[in-house]
């Protein structure tokens, strides 16, 4: 832990200042985003203050809006203690330092059974909840639908495959990704969507009392409903075991989507795979190239894996892997 008094950004200053509170402040890591994190401890207390890059409208924020719904459902997230929107400030409760990713390091066999059991358990809530009660709140406008699908994949192009790798495309290799492109977007779009986390790996689960809590969900939007479970048992994060990913799509698809039939399942979660972690490499390749951090760049090679070994088995998806693996030898 290290004091930030001599170098505390204005804005945390005077928030500390007017609440009269002298804490001590450790500078968490952060994630992917523009956000800071900052743990704020007075005692035994202890409180985590997230700073946005500018200010905001606490009463409409996404975070707070979709913290609430979620609650509503039963579901582990973290209380929000304090806002300021002028000063682009939430207070939120202290989960710990212990992330999922964290937990599997030192878990034997049982307890990682036991933590994709609740994680899973928790998912197909969500899906259940959100189905039966109005759906009023922002989130349920936006989707995953064909345009931000594909700009996701248009995006793995520019900043993992031309960016990061930098592979020069001729134009039938472009035109030939941009079919395959449109044609797995266009499918994903058209399937029955349900209210998704959106961002349900191992980095944004917190054990804490040995509950699951669930961070980083302010992007929840409609998409398909194993696009959470795929975001969980495909983890640019960690290597799990295919017999505890198959025990635990499984026991989610029986809970979550049990008129679905195990096939058709299968195949969804393949396709939603090649497209998520396509994605992942995109948002890898661009905090390379763009934000300059090397952080990521361990995880590049499992992410890699996982696509390989879907697209090798989804003959409907030899067109998209052909042209990726012409320039990705990790592909082939």
């Amino acid at each position: 832990m290290s004091s930030l008094a001599a170098s505390q950004p204005p804005r945390l200053e005077s928030f500390l200042a007017e609440r009269r509170w002298a804490p001590e402040i450790e500078a968490l890591s952060g994630d992917a985003s523009t956000r800071r994190y900052f743990r704020l401890r007075e005692g035994p207390t202890t409180r985590v203050l997230a700073l946005y890059p500018e200010a905001f409208d606490a009463d409409a924020s996404p975070f707070v809006a979709i913290r609430d719904l979620f609650h509503t459902y039963g579901l582990p997230v973290p209380r929000v203690l304090d806002r300021d929107g002028a000063r682009g400030i939430l207070l939120i409760e202290d989960l710990g330092d212990t992330t999922l990713q964290q937990a599997l390091a030192g878990a034997v066999e049982a307890q990682r059974t036991d933590f994709y059991a609740q994680a899973t358990a928790d998912l197909a809530r969500l899906q259940i909840e959100a189905a039966r009660g109005p759906q009023r709140a922002a989130c349920f406008g936006i989707a995953f639908d064909i345009a931000k699908l594909s700009w996701e994949l248009h995006y793995f192009v520019k900043h993992f495959l031309e960016g990061l790798r930098r592979r020069e495309l001729s134009v039938e290799d472009r035109a030939g990704l941009s079919e395959a492109i449109h044609a797995l977007c266009a499918e994903i779009a058209a399937w029955p969507r349900v209210l998704c986390h959106r961002d349900f790996h191992s980095r944004n689960l917190m054990l804490k009392g040995g509950v699951l809590h669930w961070i980083d969900f302010q992007d929840a939007r409609m998409g398909p409903a194993s696009y959470d479970l795929v975001s969980l048992l495909r983890d640019s994060y960690v290597d799990l075991p295919e017999t505890l990913v198959a025990d635990a799509a499984e026991a989610f698809r029986q809970r979550a989507t049990p008129a679905e039939t195990r096939e058709t399942f299968a195949r969804r979660f393949d396709l939603v795979s090649v497209q998520r972690n396509l994605k992942a490499l995109g948002t890898f390749g661009f905090m390379k190239t763009v934000r300059g951090t090397d952080l990521y760049d361990q995880h590049v090679p499992r992410t890699l894996e996982h696509a390989r070994r879907t697209l090798s088995r989804r003959p409907e998806l030899d067109g998209l892997r052909r042209v990726l693996a012409r320039h990705l030898e990790e592909l082939r």
